[in-house]
């Protein structure tokens, strides 16, 4: 199975365009971002194909110290090979990990991130490993 990760968050017609890109940006660095009209909405689509494309939210989960909610926000998005996660919208474009449920926790709507990997628990470990006392109990490299 090949690496992928897919970002999507609706641009609402309140908001700016290079906002809501930089909220994304802040997290992930793509292989490609695009514009895209779906229905009435516009979204931003952002691909990767690589799980180091995720290295500025991996150093975010740990200076924020965040690993225990994000462990088990990413171990609920499991489903087979794909792990489905949120992040709130408004606190990424400040930079900061906000872990959210979907839509209903962030009032401009969501950005949805889609990790397509061969094994979600070895993702899941270098993403966001388990910690004691707030420190990770192991940090593993990761291959594509």
């Amino acid at each position: 199975m090949q690496t992928k990760i897919v970002v999507e968050a609706e641009i609402r017609p309140t908001e700016d365009e290079d906002k809501v890109k930089r909220a994304i940006l802040n997290f992930i660095d793509p292989d490609k971002v695009e514009i895209m009209e779906r229905g009435a909405s516009k979204i931003i689509y952002a691909e990767a194909g690589s799980v180091k494309s995720l290295l500025k939210l991996h150093r975010a989960l740990r200076l924020e110290r965040v690993l225990d909610a994000a462990r088990n926000a990413l171990k609920r998005g499991v489903q087979d090979n794909r792990i489905v996660f949120h992040l709130h919208k408004q606190a990424a474009y400040m930079g900061r990990v906000s872990i959210v449920s979907g839509d209903v926790e962030s009032p401009l709507g969501a950005i949805k991130f889609e990790v397509y990997y061969r094994d979600p628990g070895v993702f899941i470990d270098w993403i966001a490993p388990q910690t004691s006392k707030g420190k990770p109990l192991w940090e593993i490299d990761i291959e594509d």
